[in-house]
């Protein structure tokens, strides 16, 4: 029994790897687009933490900014990001109770970034901002 086979055309044999050609581009593009907003949105929700973690420490007795900046700094370092910039407002002085507290970080997508060198959001900062009142005694 023969089966019946269809004569391979020539002219279509490299037809898919044309078609690869002019699709491979967009198809990367997209998929490192996903991994950087992927990674940016992990290590905002990162800094966000930090910050509510600087600001829970701020808020207490005895804490001071240096403490702060401390376990904020500790907290990063265990998420595995680093070259934050950190500021505690008020950064000195003791604060009466129920007066605001601010725990900032600001860091460059450029230092966190997975890729590289990142090509959607190059030169753009994430900042996370905390703030809470006072529970200090005094």
């Amino acid at each position: 029994m023969n089966r019946y086979r269809k004569p391979r055309d020539s002219r279509r044999r490299g037809a898919a790897l044309v078609e690869f050609a002019l699709v491979a581009p967009l198809l990367f593009t997209l998929i490192f687009g996903i991994i950087e907003f992927g990674r940016l949105l992990m290590v905002q929700q990162m800094i966000t933490n930090a910050s509510r973690e600087g600001a829970r420490q701020a808020i207490l007795d005895g804490s001071s900014a240096t403490h702060v900046r401390q376990t904020v700094t500790d907290h990063l370092k265990a998420c595995g990001i680093s070259g934050a910039a950190i500021q505690v407002t008020p950064g000195t002085g003791k604060v009466s109770f129920g007066k605001p507290l601010t725990v900032a970080i600001h860091v460059p997508f450029d230092k966190v970034s997975w890729l590289p060198s990142p090509f959607f959001l190059k030169g753009r900062s994430l900042r996370a901002n905390t703030v809470m009142r006072s529970d200090a005694s005094y």
